[in-house]
């Protein structure tokens, strides 16, 4: 059973994604929770400190998502299995998602810095992953993994706009993991 804390965690984040941070007041969270706004601040000191707590256990679930791929798993697999567990987050928190990538901009220092080092983080542990992929033979050799990686992770990431909640993702991300492998051109047999 949630507590009243993560409640209201959720509740803005809900709001945040639906109206925009600066498009939500303390008063909005209150009647969302059907409570009085003074009663928020026993939960809150403030929407930034709720802001703060999306953003930052949404980096966490991203991080434990690609925490769970396998280590031993050839390294196609483990990027296969990197884009499924990303999407997975992506659709089992719509809204934390959603506001974990495009609200985060509101976060103030030293929030904010933080926040982009998480996310350096996220993309550089995605980079090993192709370039340990490309080292081992798997991918071409001269593959810019940073491209690469704003490449896939800014696909995945868009998927909050359109995904439905709680959507089984495993076969989509598949798909993207196929297209992303084989190309847009594929095994064509004609030049174009």
């Amino acid at each position: 059973m949630a507590t009243r804390r993560e409640e209201l965690v959720s509740v803005a984040s809900r709001l945040f994604a639906e109206r925009g941070y600066h498009g939500t007041s303390m008063a909005d969270l209150a009647e969302a929770m059907g409570v009085q706004k003074g009663s928020l601040y026993s939960l809150t000191q403030s929407k930034q400190e709720l802001l703060v707590a999306i953003t930052r256990e949404g980096a966490a679930s991203f991080h434990a998502a690609l925490d769970a791929v396998p280590d031993d798993a050839g390294p196609l697999e483990r990027i296969r299995l990197a884009l499924r567990a990303h999407l997975g987050v992506v659709a089992a928190q719509v809204s934390a998602a959603t506001v974990f990538t495009r609200e985060w901009r509101f976060l103030d220092e030293p929030e904010r810095s933080a926040f982009r080092a998480e996310r350096r983080r996220y993309e550089e542990r995605w980079s090993e992953l192709l370039r340990e992929a490309a080292e081992r033979g798997a991918l071409r050799s001269d593959l810019d993994a940073g491209a690469a990686v704003l490449l896939v992770l800014s696909a995945a990431n868009w998927a909050y706009t359109w995904i439905v909640p709680g959507a089984e993702t495993d076969e989509l991300a598949d798909r993207f993991f196929s297209i992303l492998l084989d190309g847009v051109r594929g095994y064509a047999t004609r030049p174009a």
